[in-house]
């Protein structure tokens, strides 16, 4: 996976940011660290542009969300259920978890869809409650651009930050990532092998 992200990036330079990171809010092992920070280095290197890195990078974490979003819009609760009890192991959540989620959005209304994009866990499940709740499209869209927008910049400075370490240690830099991704694969894996469906629809 270290090899086709950064082939994607190599290759498509913009539009594979696009893709890589609306593909990170829909497949889990995908991490947005990586992409964004990777991101982060080749500005660094004067390849990429922080300013359009950043846009498109975040146009393409709202897209992701989109898809989740359109799920709640299209479904009732009881279908979104039904999609995560059969789905969730290969999703890693389970409905518990977008119960939790619920709650939270209709405790703290809109502005917890920019809160929770700093969130590891809940940033992508809260798309589905907010659909759900027909949180008007362009707010939706606003908030999740803003927060991302934040979490997105800073991940492309912390990808700057390190670039000069990893040009002088590029090979313990190149095991670095790979350890990182082995251990996101390592722990989506964990979750699909202990993942159990929840007994009760609370």
């Amino acid at each position: 996976m270290n090899a086709f992200i950064l082939n994607t990036i190599a290759s498509g330079g913009y539009v594979g940011i696009f893709l890589l990171m609306a593909l990170e809010n829909i497949f889990p092992p995908i991490p947005s660290e990586i992409i964004m920070g990777y991101g982060g280095v080749l500005v660094a290197r004067g390849q990429m542009a922080f300013l359009p890195l950043l846009l498109i990078g975040t146009a393409g974490t709202v897209a992701g969300n989109l898809f989740w979003y359109w799920l709640g819009r299209r479904w009732r609760e009881e279908n979104l259920k039904a999609f995560i009890m059969r789905y969730g192991r290969w999703l890693t959540f389970e409905w518990h978890e977008f119960v939790e989620a619920r709650d939270r959005f209709r405790r703290n209304g809109d502005w917890i869809v920019f809160l929770l994009r700093f969130s590891p866990f809940l940033r992508t499940i809260i798309s589905l409650p907010a659909g759900l709740a027909r949180m008007k499209l362009w707010r939706f869209v606003l908030f999740t651009f803003l927060g991302s927008l934040i979490w997105n910049g800073a991940l492309i400075a912390g990808g700057g930050a390190v670039s000069g370490l990893m040009a002088r240690y590029e090979t313990a830099a190149g095991w670095a990532v790979g350890l990182f991704l082995a251990g996101g694969v390592v722990w989506y894996a964990y979750r699909v092998i202990t993942w159990s469906p929840s007994e009760t629809g609370d």
